[in-house]
């Protein structure tokens, strides 16, 4: 539609003296050297004992583990859900799912995104006078106004969703394997796998598709250029910057390696390396003046078998026997407890383990607090400023911690799990499809399963109902539960629009079989035969 290509062209162009290459006028006025610079890196499915600082058996995480050596590493640190859109939503927004409306996965075909009404860390920061970046997997609605482009970020440079969600020629490793997308007449879905040979993977630079289907292969030495140009530029230009690194590692592999006897651990010595490149950087250019976070989205994809990571000491091990997997997708501490790693030299005190419940939703109020910015108004956050944390030694984080249903049993975004100092209390419990298939029924439990994560971090052996320890922890956690609900029911919440469409699917050319293309002058065009809303992108300056 006419009005729809308007407004993307007008916001395009508003884009076009801060986006690459980068132009006197982005950077007139005077430079606040003294504003801290910020590196959010965030991986995809990586287990919390695939960290070799947290767990002695994995061994793949020399440049992480240098980190966690060199400044602080959190052993009690927690996705916001566990699932992928949910759990970026709630980074970038400080909110949890049933506030900011991102209760469960966008799809290739989605309309919608990350509703328009909520504001992003990036966009927080872009109008305090940061430079703003985002690398990598957004998953936030890639249609029309949902794009990283019109969501804070300056520059993007990434795909739109996961990796395994589009065809390529070379297809990642796998379990079921897909095959290599087509070159003759166009396939439809595969009826018996989850495989989109029908569109192919696309790689954006701004608002362009550059080339689909993307090179996996090379994806990662793509990432960690673009990334370190994005830092040398921004340092250059004298003002403070934002990037956002959402990796596709550890979703699954990201290349077949027939020479590796354990290709998961190749992948997880590839996104090491590239976290390590990051790293090195951010510390040639602004060394002493940049915060790098790094931490996960959820914990590891069970269903994967021998590709997936690996859960340390938190096995689930009362939901084992009842079916299903304990680990991304449930409210098991396998499924949100996720590594996490701040490093800042000469600020975060090195060689540091920290105890703190903190939550990836504290990401947001930290950032803002420390760029001298303000929270948006008119709406409450989740998350808290964890500065005594980082630099005053403090141990203190949360009290309390809500666990929200991401899509093994129940309601989407319900709040089945509640947290409260050291115990963990169940309103629901279920399994996501394991590696064996099974599945894990949702069972309700009242009164709540109550474990002591201090004594029983495999969650093996809940209290015992009738023991002085669960009637004293019972009452506390039902007010906590309460409490929260209370705030939502009050709170400024959104929607998401989770209406799906062919033609929101990105398409660089809809003549050709999965939409083909490796011209960096293509715009994103509505898919061949498709109805509904257009979709046009603007030409805003490249990268180079």
């Amino acid at each position: 539609m006419a009005w729809l290509f308007l407004k993307v062209l007008l916001v395009g162009v508003s884009f076009l003296s801060c986006l690459y290459p980068l132009v006197d006028f982005c950077f007139r006025g005077e430079a606040r050297a003294q504003r801290p610079n910020f590196v959010i890196i965030l991986a995809d499915d990586m287990g919390w004992g695939d960290l070799g600082a947290n767990w002695a058996e994995a061994k793949d995480t020399a440049n992480l583990d240098q980190m966690a050596a060199e400044g602080m590493r959190f052993v009690d640190f927690h996705a916001a859900a566990s699932t992928c859109s949910p759990s970026r939503a709630a980074l970038l927004t400080g909110r949890l799912g049933l506030r900011n409306g991102v209760t469960h996965n966008f799809a290739v075909t989605s309309v919608g995104g990350l509703p328009l009404n909520e504001t992003t860390v990036a966009e927080v920061l872009q109008q305090a006078g940061y430079v703003t970046g985002m690398i990598g997997k957004w998953h936030l609605g890639h249609h029309s106004s949902y794009h990283p482009n019109f969501r804070g970020f300056d520059y993007y440079f990434g795909i739109p969703y996961s990796h395994d969600m589009g065809c390529t020629d070379s297809p990642g490793l796998d379990l079921p394997p897909c095959p290599a997308c087509p070159r003759g007449e166009r396939p439809s879905r595969s009826p018996d796998r989850d495989c989109y040979t029908d569109m192919a993977l696309p790689l954006y630079e701004n608002l362009r598709i550059l080339e689909q289907p993307v090179d996996l292969g090379g994806l990662a030495h793509r990432y960690a250029e673009k990334a370190t140009q994005f830092i040398q530029r921004a340092s250059a230009s004298g003002r403070p910057f934002l990037l956002y690194v959402g990796l596709a590692h550890m979703h699954v592999p990201l290349a077949r390696t027939p020479r590796a006897a354990d290709p998961y651990a190749a992948g997880l010595r590839e996104m090491d390396r590239l976290v390590g490149q990051i790293r090195d950087a951010a510390d040639r250019t602004a060394k002493g003046n940049t915060l790098l976070w790094f931490t996960g989205d959820n914990g590891p994809w069970a269903q994967k078998c021998e590709l997936a990571g690996s859960v340390g000491p938190f096995t689930g091990s009362w939901q084992v026997p009842q079916g299903g997997s304990p680990a991304k997708q449930t409210t098991w501490e396998g499924g949100h407890r996720v590594p996490a790693v701040a490093y800042w030299p000469g600020r975060i005190p090195g060689n540091v383990t920290s105890a703190a419940l903190l939550s990836v939703l504290d990401i947001f109020p930290t950032v803002v607090a420390l760029a001298g910015a303000r929270l948006p108004p008119g709406r409450h956050f989740d998350g808290l400023d964890a500065s005594e944390v980082l630099f005053g030694g403090s141990q203190t984080g949360h009290r309390a911690l809500f666990h929200p249903n991401s899509g093994a049993a129940g309601e989407y975004g319900a709040l089945q799990a509640v947290r409260l100092e050291r115990y963990k209390a169940f309103y629901v419990t279920g399994g996501a499809r394991a590696c064996d298939g099974s599945v894990g029924p949702a069972r309700y439990h009242e009164p709540p399963l109550i474990f002591n994560l201090e004594e029983d971090v495999a969650e093996a052996v809940p209290l015992d109902p009738g023991s002085a320890e669960y009637q004293g922890v019972l009452p506390r956690v039902s007010e906590a539960l309460a409490g929260i609900l209370h705030d939502i029911a009050g709170d400024n919440v959104s929607r998401a629009d989770y209406t799906q469409d062919p033609a929101a699917a990105p398409c660089c050319d809809p003549h050709q079989p999965a939409c083909r293309c490796h011209s960096a002058s293509r715009t994103v065009l509505p898919r061949a035969g498709a109805s509904g809303n257009e979709t046009a992108s603007a030409h805003p300056p490249s990268f180079y």
